[in-house]
C-alpha cells in the first residue's frame, strides 16, 4: 500500500500538489506543506511591514514639517530599500525551519494547529501593522529628538536606523539559521555601508564617520526593536507546554 503508484491531487486555496506514492503523503503534508504555509505567512507579513514602516515615517515627516508634500527619501534610496538593502534578508525567510522534519512527522497535531489559519489572519495583520506604526514613529521622532540641531541630516539618520531595524527584525524572526540567511544579512548591510561612503551627494561622509551619529542611531534602533524582542521572548517562554516540549 505504501509503495503503490498513484497520482493524488490535493487542492487547497488554489494550490494543487501531487504525489505518486502513499509513502510520500505524510512528508508532503506534515513537513513540506506546513513549512510552505508558515514561510509564506512570514514572507507576506514582512513585505507588509517593510512598506508600512516607510509610509509611517513619511507621514510623521509630513506632519512635523507642516504637512509638507516633499518626499522624505530620494527615489534611488527607495529603490535600494526595496531591492539591495532589504530584499534578500526578507526573502531568505523561506529557508527558515521552526522544527526538524522528524518532529513534524512525529507530532501531526502541529499540522492541525496550522489549519486554523492563525499564521496569516486579520489578527496577525493588525499586529504587524501596529509594529510598523510603532517602529516608524520611534525612528522619526527619535531622530528629531536626538538630532534636534542636525535635522539637515534627517535622511541619513532615519534611513540608517530604518535599514538596521529591518535587518534586526529579520534576525529576530529566524528560528533556524541557514548560511544563505547570514550571507543575505551581511550583503545588505555592507551594501548599505558602501552606499553611505560612495554617494556623497546624498550623504555627508564627515557626519557619518562621527561617533555621535552612530551611537544615536543605535539608540533609536534599540528603542524600536528591543520591546519587540522582549515580547517575543516572553511569548516563547509562556507558550503552550506541549509545544515547548515538542520544540525541545
Amino acid at each position: 500500500m505504501r509503495s503503490a503508484a498513484l497520482c493524488l491531487f490535493i487542492v487547497h486555496r488554489g494550490l494543487i500538489v501531487s504525489t505518486m506514492q502513499f509513502a510520500g503523503l505524510a512528508r508532503l503534508l506534515l513537513v513540506h506543506g506546513r513549512r510552505s504555509a508558515m514561510r509564506s505567512a512570514a514572507l507576506c507579513l514582512f513585505i507588509v511591514h517593510r512598506g508600512l514602516i516607510v509610509s509611517t515615517m513619511q507621514a510623521v515627516f509630513s506632519v512635523v514639517f507642516y504637512f509638507s508634500s516633499v518626499s522624505l527619501y530620494p527615489g534611488f534610496l527607495m529603490v535600494g530599500y526595496g531591492t539591495l538593502f532589504t530584499m534578500l534578508p526578507v526573502f531568505s525567510l523561506v529557508l527558515d525551519k521552526d522544527i526538524p522534519s522528524t518532529t513534524a512527522l512525529r507530532y501531526p497535531q502541529l499540522y492541525k494547529q496550522l489549519t486554523k489559519g492563525r499564521q496569516l489572519s486579520y489578527k496577525t495583520f493588525y499586529i504587524w501593522t501596529g509594529i510598523s506604526i510603532y517602529q516608524g514613529g520611534v525612528i522619526m521622532y527619535g531622530a528629531l529628538v536626538l538630532f534636534e540641531d542636525q535635522l539637515i541630516h534627517i535622511v541619513e539618520i532615519s534611513f540608517t536606523a530604518l535599514i538596521l531595524t529591518e535587518l534586526i527584525m529579520v534576525a529576530l524572526t529566524v528560528v533556524t539559521w541557514h548560511w544563505l540567511m547570514i550571507g543575505a544579512e551581511l550583503f545588505s548591510l555592507l551594501t548599505y555601508i558602501g552606499t553611505l561612503l560612495i554617494f556623497t551627494t546624498y550623504f555627508d561622509a564627515d557626519f557619518i564617520r562621527h561617533w555621535d551619529f552612530w551611537w544615536k542611531v543605535i539608540v533609536i534602533t534599540l528603542v524600536s526593536c528591543l520591546p519587540l524582542y522582549i515580547v517575543k521572548y516572553m511569548h516563547r517562554k509562556w507558550s503552550a507546554r506541549q509545544y515547548k516540549n515538542i520544540r525541545k
